[in-house]
């Protein structure tokens, strides 16, 4: 499915099969046919109105793509029109992992990079224990509103990005929370940035893009 991509395609949607049925995904194309690996991204809490379409995870997308990445961001369960439903978390995991697996199958012997927004980055950080990713990012980290003290430490090249007016997520309850790391991750704080990063946006990808440059 994803040869598509050298059929020149920027992008074009997908079904991929998860544990609780078919999932809603849409892939964006690497900037080149000859990929350097993949990016899994998840979008926020679905029962707050995140899909795979918020503009964070579309930012996300297209730094992956414009560095040679294939961009995969799906419907978590329940979403749009990927079958289940909401999960407190624990399934959307599951989804996460079967997303990576069909991924890999497509791919393989490529890297996988996880990557998530708000409530994506807590699901991304459960997943990324079974996945073992190349990389990491993490945006907006809810640390209060999940259990993030019990998740497995991370070790592979890691970023977290945070705005610091988020009305979501506390900023020093990310700093706080990184402080107890063993392995911490590269830490971005965007000046001025509300949860959603309006007006940010820019400055978000130009963080993600040297992230993924220096990988």
């Amino acid at each position: 499915m994803l040869n598509r991509c050298s059929e020149g395609l920027s992008s074009f949607p997908v079904s991929i099969p998860g544990p609780s049925g078919m999932l809603e995904a849409k892939i964006d194309c690497a900037a080149s046919n000859e990929p350097h690996g993949s990016a899994v991204i998840c979008h926020p809490h679905p029962l707050y109105g995140g899909t795979m379409q918020n503009k964070v995870v579309h930012t996300l997308a297209k730094s992956f793509a414009a560095n040679n990445q294939t961009a995969v961001r799906f419907n978590f369960r329940g979403v749009g029109v990927s079958e289940g439903s909401y999960d407190e978390g624990n399934g959307e995991s599951d989804d996460v992992i079967a997303v990576a697996d069909w991924v890999t199958g497509q791919q393989q012997d490529l890297p996988v990079i996880l990557a998530g927004f708000s409530f994506g980055s807590y699901v991304a950080l459960q997943a990324a224990a079974k996945i073992q990713p190349a990389a990491l990012i993490t945006v907006a980290p809810p640390v209060r509103m999940f259990d993030f003290d019990n998740l497995q430490s991370v070790s592979c090249p890691w970023l977290l990005i945070q705005g610091d007016e988020d009305e979501v997520v506390d900023i020093d309850s990310v700093i706080n929370w990184v402080a107890t790391m063993k392995v911490k991750p590269e830490v971005s704080i965007i000046q001025g940035s509300s949860h959603f990063f309006h007006g940010k946006l820019i400055e978000l990808r130009d963080i993600c893009d040297d992230f993924l440059q220096g990988l």
